[in-house]
Parts: structure tokens; C-alpha cells; sequence
């Protein structure tokens, strides 16, 4: 048994160096990676004009205008999404093939190039242009046949460079149901049910609210609120029929919310309605009626509350310079100079320090009451690159506060108080170090 087992494992090591011979010898036998052949190398600011002419269906045309501005001119006038067109603008200036299938093609009629399906004509600032025949697709491997004027040779062109040129009106139209520029945004009004609200900027280039009365929004609250509008999508396939659905479950829906965005360019306004389970809107930007998921519509259906900013503090991560804590059972001012924190000319304990710092920075209203702000039981200043101060008031078994020089009141949390006086009577003076 020994013998015969011996062989065997002989045998498996032969055949092993055997595959690892011929990996080695087919791995050098292996042609290098040939480079992408260039088959036009444009520059994009150059380029004026892109038609897509299609042997059958429809020919899409996009054209820059005076202004530098790319527009959809065919199949009709409309909108272009400007990061699509950028796409297909650096597709139609750096075309690159995969490889030349054929040097002097005899017969184009059996790469589909006798009557290629789309011509791609891309027009230049000088009024000269380049065309791009565009075949059938290849057998096997993907990609598709391709050919450009002035070149007899057919080339393959793998199929996202064959996709990034076979674009329809529908790919590169602004989907966008509101085009505001988030950027310019200067202000923003909402209606719903009996509640009117606007946010605008302030001189710190942070929202507030200003509308139903000055509030703190809650910044980040308003840029998701904006950025949801702003992903609204339009559906570019509806039919005529569809599209009359549409008016009509709107007309007969109830109001949810009416949405003004101003920018530098004017204002866009939205009107939102539900209609059984669905919701719908009309655009003062686009024409027509559209479909608007629940998700995204529950999203836009948002009150006052939802926009203010629950924080106590707006120092956030800003480190601060003073603290100036008065309790009924502790009384601090601490100042920082370098690292070290100092209280009453005594270096005091930066962890002790750290965990007020903490959590001042947690304070948070769990609602936003009309009245019970009374006698100030604890007053806190914080410097850090501004001076904010907050009173924290006891109304029965509820601590309602306010920040100096704002009329909003703040009710929070009983453990949150228990906590920052906690942490108040935990700071200590730093121990001495010890000598060397």
C-alpha cells in the first residue's frame, strides 16, 4: 500500500508542476495591454453642437447657446440636465476604441455601417465637424461597431463608450420638477393647513426663522428640507392619457403644502396634494402634473417644530474660552489660557472641565412651550467665538429655559438639569504635579 501511495502522490506533484509550468510559460506567451486607440481628441469648450441622427426613432440635437449654455433643441425645446450634457459633451471629445476589428472592411453592411442606425455629428466653434458612425452590436464581448470620417477602419468600441454617444432627448433633459440654484437660495415660504412659515439668512449666512416670528432653525433641518425639494424628479415617459390622470387626481386631491423657493433668479413655487393614498404636484417651473412618492411627500409636509433648533447652545464643537456657571449649589467662572483651565486664579482638573463643557453642549428642549419661564435657578455665559447665556427656570416639576435676548422658551429634560448640576459640582482643582 505504501509503494502504491507513494506513486499517487508522486503523480499529483508532477501534475501540479505541470500547471504551474504552462501558468508561468501562458503568462509570459501573454500579450501586453494594448492602449485604448484615439479616435478623436476635441476640446469640449470648442464644441457647439451634438446631433444624434437616428436611421429610425428619434434624432436628439443639443446646441450651446450665446450665453455658453447648453440646450435640448430636438426632438422638441426643452430644459438639459446639465451634468448629463457635460457627460455626453467629454464623451463626444475623447472617444476611444477598444481595438480595429477590420483595417479595410470589403463589406460595412455586415458590421451594420452601410446604413449605421445613428450618426453622431459633433459640430466646432469654427463650424467645422467630426462624425461617428454607429453599428451593430458585437457578437460576443459587448461593446459595438463603430467608424469615424475620414478613418476607413471599423473599430469596436466597448459599450459604455458606445453608451456614454447613444443618448435620447429623455436622458439628457432636466428631470428636475423645481430648477431653483440651491446656492442662491435667499429665501424659502411654506404654507400647510393653518401654519405659514419662511426661513431666510442671516448675516452669518445661517438660516433662522422668520415667519410665523424669529426663531433659530435648525440649519441642518432646512438644507435636507431644500435638498428634498430639489431631488423632485418629473416621470419623461408619460403618455398624453397619463398625463391628464394627473391634472385630474391633483385638481380633486386636498392641499398639503404650498413651497416658495426665491433665489437670485425669482422664485419657484410647489403645490402639494393627496388624493386618496397618493400625492401629486404642480411646479411653477415645468409644465404639467406629477406624481410625487409618499416618502418624499411626507417629507415636504413639515410644521414649525420640526424646523427649530433644540439646542440650548450654539457653540457646538467651537472649544470655549470662559464658562461662567451660577447654581444654587455651585458657583464657577472659568477661563482657558493655552491648554489648561483655570477658576478663581486656580488651575483646575480638564476633565472635570471637559464633562461640563459636555454637557452644556447636550442641553436640549424637548418641546417649545408659550409661558412658564420664571425665577432663574441656574444662569450659564459660555464665550466661545461668540457669548451666549441661558436661564433655566424650575415651573413645578418642568425646567423651562430661554437664551438671553430671544423671546422662544425652551422646556428640558429634568435628568439633563440633574446632570449638568452633577457635573458643575464635580469640578475640582487640578491635583499639583509632582515634582521631578
Amino acid at each position: 500500500m505504501r509503494p502504491k501511495g507513494l506513486l499517487i502522490a508522486t503523480a499529483v506533484l508532477a501534475a501540479l508542476a505541470g500547471a504551474v509550468w504552462w501558468s508561468n510559460r501562458h503568462r509570459k506567451e501573454e500579450p501586453e495591454s494594448k492602449p485604448e486607440l484615439k479616435l478623436l481628441s476635441l476640446k469640449e469648450d470648442e464644441i457647439t453642437k451634438i446631433e444624434i441622427l437616428r436611421r429610425e426613432g428619434e434624432s436628439t440635437r443639443i446646441e450651446k447657446d450665446s450665453s455658453g449654455t447648453w440646450r435640448i433643441t430636438a426632438p422638441e425645446p426643452m430644459a438639459a440636465d446639465r451634468s448629463a450634457i457635460d457627460s455626453l459633451v467629454s464623451s463626444a471629445a475623447t472617444l476611444n476604441a477598444d481595438k480595429a476589428v477590420e483595417e479595410k472592411p470589403a463589406d460595412l453592411a455586415q458590421f451594420g455601417l452601410k446604413e449605421p442606425y445613428a450618426r453622431v455629428v459633433i459640430t466646432l466653434r469654427d463650424g467645422k465637424s467630426r462624425t461617428v458612425l454607429l453599428g451593430d452590436d458585437a457578437p460576443v464581448g459587448g461593446g459595438g461597431f463603430a467608424q469615424v470620417d475620414g478613418d476607413p477602419k471599423v473599430y469596436l468600441l466597448t459599450s459604455w463608450v458606445k453608451g456614454g454617444l447613444d443618448k435620447l432627448a429623455v436622458d439628457l433633459r432636466d428631470k428636475r420638477i423645481l430648477t431653483f440654484d440651491r446656492d442662491k437660495i435667499v429665501r424659502v415660504e411654506l404654507e400647510r393647513k393653518k401654519e405659514a412659515l419662511e426661513f431666510s439668512k442671516n448675516a452669518q449666512g445661517s438660516w433662522v426663522i422668520s415667519r410665523p416670528q424669529m426663531f433659530r432653525a435648525d440649519s441642518w433641518s432646512v438644507d435636507d428640507y431644500i435638498r428634498r425639494l430639489q431631488d423632485l424628479k418629473l416621470d419623461p415617459l408619460l403618455t398624453s392619457d397619463q398625463k391628464a390622470d394627473l391634472e385630474k387626481q391633483f385638481k380633486a386631491g386636498e392641499a398639503v403644502a404650498a413651497v416658495t423657493v426665491t433665489d437670485a433668479a425669482g422664485a419657484q413655487k410647489l403645490e402639494l396634494r393627496k388624493n386618496k393614498d397618493k400625492y401629486y404636484a404642480r411646479s411653477s417651473a415645468v409644465e404639467g402634473f406629477h406624481l410625487v412618492q409618499e416618502f418624499d411627500a411626507k417629507a415636504l409636509d413639515k410644521g414649525l417644530d420640526d424646523f427649530r433648533n433644540k439646542k440650548l447652545f450654539d457653540f457646538g464643537f467651537d472649544d470655549p474660552s470662559r464658562i461662567e456657571y451660577r447654581g444654587q449649589k455651585r458657583q464657577l467662572v472659568l477661563s482657558k489660557s493655552g491648554e489648561k483651565w483655570t477658576g478663581g486664579g486656580k488651575p483646575m482638573d480638564a476633565v472635570g472641565v471637559q464633562t461640563l463643557i459636555d454637557r452644556l453642549r447636550e442641553l436640549s428642549a424637548a418641546s417649545f412651550p408659550a409661558s412658564g419661564f420664571t425665577q432663574p435657578v441656574i444662569e450659564v455665559t459660555v464665550t466661545a467665538k461668540g457669548t451666549e447665556k441661558v436661564l433655566i427656570s424650575k415651573s413645578g416639576d418642568k425646567y423651562i429655559a430661554r437664551r438671553e435676548g430671544e423671546p422662544a422658551l425652551y422646556e428640558i429634560a429634568a435628568s439633563s438639569v440633574d446632570d449638568l448640576e452633577k457635573a458643575a459640582a464635580d469640578v475640582k482643582e487640578a491635583p499639583p504635579e509632582k515634582k521631578k
